[in-house]
């Protein structure tokens, strides 16, 4: 396993159900700005506008490059519907160099 890759982090999101999460997540992938993504059901509690709100959401966890995440940002902001959607990029610390390279091969287009 190798320690650290700069190269790879892991974007995540929240969406409001599986319409925009299928939206989002086959734009992305057939733009090759992710290799994977992955979509868990939560419960979301949050302060918004003053007031504690609760929605059920799905969660979209994506493998991905720091070179990608501009532009997968852009065409995430213009297929979402939220006022302010979560965008959080997560550096990775280690993985496998099988893993990695997959998924740097996916956002090159070679895989």
């Amino acid at each position: 396993m190798i320690e650290r890759k700069d190269d790879i982090c892991i974007l995540q999101i929240t969406v409001p159900d599986e319409s925009v999460a299928e939206t989002i997540t086959r734009a992305v992938l057939e733009d090759h700005l992710a290799a994977c993504v992955h979509l868990s059901p939560v419960k979301s509690r949050y302060l918004w506008k003053g007031e504690i709100s609760r929605d059920d959401e799905l969660l979209l966890c994506m493998k991905t490059t720091m070179a990608a995440v501009d532009e997968l940002e852009r065409v995430i902001r213009g297929l979402h519907p939220y006022e302010v959607p979560e965008i959080l990029v997560l550096p990775v610390a280690g993985g496998s160099e099988d893993y990695i390279a997959w998924v740097e091969g996916c956002i090159s287009g070679r895989r």
